[in-house]
């Protein structure tokens, strides 16, 4: 999709039209910088200039139609979005991980079922039990790695498809900018030129079929301004999508984080305790006299100690780090706050606008009525 979006037309005959009043048409957009011409970069002025000359009010398919393509993207990436939030079951990972950390915790929980130095009585059967132990959790550790990795495998490949989404959504984003800003400033030339051309013509003319195309213009002006009013809610559905995005963004990469921090430290840790609990076994089992075995045992009782201080530190720092951090939730509370505030601003608005086009149009009822009474009376 280029950088500059190409707006497209569709294809049919006339229809009705809506009138709104040239200056308040203005005063709205003038509220919203946002949908200001001047905002734009040169590029997108240049595109929507030259395609504002194409857009025919007119048409009753060119008003259906004006932005629709863009808004089936919109849709059917939401879809795609909820499809793949449906698709992740993230609690297999979450299992994965505990299993890992259970795995560890059973050699300490074996070993210490038997006391820490009734293995000193008979060395030789305590160290080979210990390795068989070992060689137990090392198998069951070994298939959740795998798991783990491919969890993390996975994840990534979700962390790329969820950045070409929100790659996506900005371009559909711009694209719908761009048709709404086109459709107001062609809305305004309607409004200032088309409409005064064709009520000046009616009322010289006093022919009711120019009467009645005046207010078949004016009724496909309003036609017109509420299909731009869905393509501005289209837009805000885009705004939305792009935080939803990156929250589950951000959740998968954690995720791969702690993953990764699993297999890079909790593994190699319960490795070195494996290597110095089998050294201190074998070292016990060469001991004769009563004093140095109670030295021995002091010592691994220290080590082992320690290593479950800074491992149970570390597990715990992993489990605790938040995943989405407090000003994360505000900025995007705050966002979503601003967005219904700006949704009640716009429908406000609208309401308004339609309350001052049904005034418009009891006026132009009585004009006519006057105008018919008049014929009457001159052909009597």
């Amino acid at each position: 999709m280029s950088n500059v979006p190409i707006l497209e037309l569709g294809v049919g005959d006339a229809a009705p039209k809506y009138d709104l009043q040239i200056c308040e048409a203005e005063a709205n957009r003038k509220q919203d910088p946002a949908f200001s011409l001047e905002a734009l970069k040169p590029e997108e002025q240049a595109v929507v200039k030259d395609f504002i000359q194409k857009i025919d009010i007119d048409s009753t398919a060119v008003v259906m139609n004006y932005g629709m393509a863009t808004q089936n993207k919109i849709a059917q990436f939401s879809d795609n979005v909820l499809q793949n939030v449906k698709a992740k079951d993230l609690g297999e990972v979450g299992k994965d991980l505990s299993g890992l950390v259970v795995e560890i915790r059973s050699i300490e929980s074996n070993e210490s079922k038997s006391g820490p130095l009734s293995f000193l009585r008979n060395a030789k059967k305590s160290a080979s039990r210990m390795m068989a132990n070992y060689s137990k959790v090392e198998t069951n550790i070994d298939r959740i790695v795998k798991a783990l990795e491919g969890h993390q495998g996975t994840l990534m490949k979700d962390v790329g498809m969820l950045e070409e989404m929100f790659k996506h959504n900005t371009e559909y984003y711009r694209e719908l900018t761009l048709y709404i800003i086109a459709g107001m400033e062609r809305l305004d030339q309607y409004h200032a030129e088309d409409i005064p051309k064709q009520r000046e013509i009616a009322q010289q003319s006093n022919d009711e079929t120019e009467v009645q195309k005046l207010n078949d213009m004016v009724n496909m002006a309003e036609r017109f301004e509420k299909k731009l009013h869905d393509l501005k809610l289209s837009r805000m559905i885009s705004i939305q999508m792009a935080p939803q995005i990156r929250m589950m963004q951000n959740n998968d990469v954690s995720l791969v984080e702690q993953i990764q921090s699993s297999i890079n430290n909790a593994i190699p840790l319960w490795k070195n305790q494996m290597v110095i609990a089998l050294g201190l076994a074998n070292a016990k089992k060469a001991m004769e006299a009563q004093n140095a075995v109670t030295d021995m045992t002091n010592q691994l009782l220290i080590k082992n100690s320690e290593m479950l201080k800074m491992g149970s530190i570390e597990i715990a720092e992993a489990t605790q780090r938040g995943i989405v951090s407090v000003d994360t939730i505000r900025k995007v509370n705050d966002n979503l706050v601003d967005t219904i505030n700006t949704i009640i601003d716009i429908q406000q608005k609208g309401a308004e606008n339609r309350r001052s086009a049904e005034v418009e149009l009891g006026k132009i009822e009585d004009d006519l009525k006057m105008a018919l009474v008049s014929a009457g009376s001159r052909n009597a």
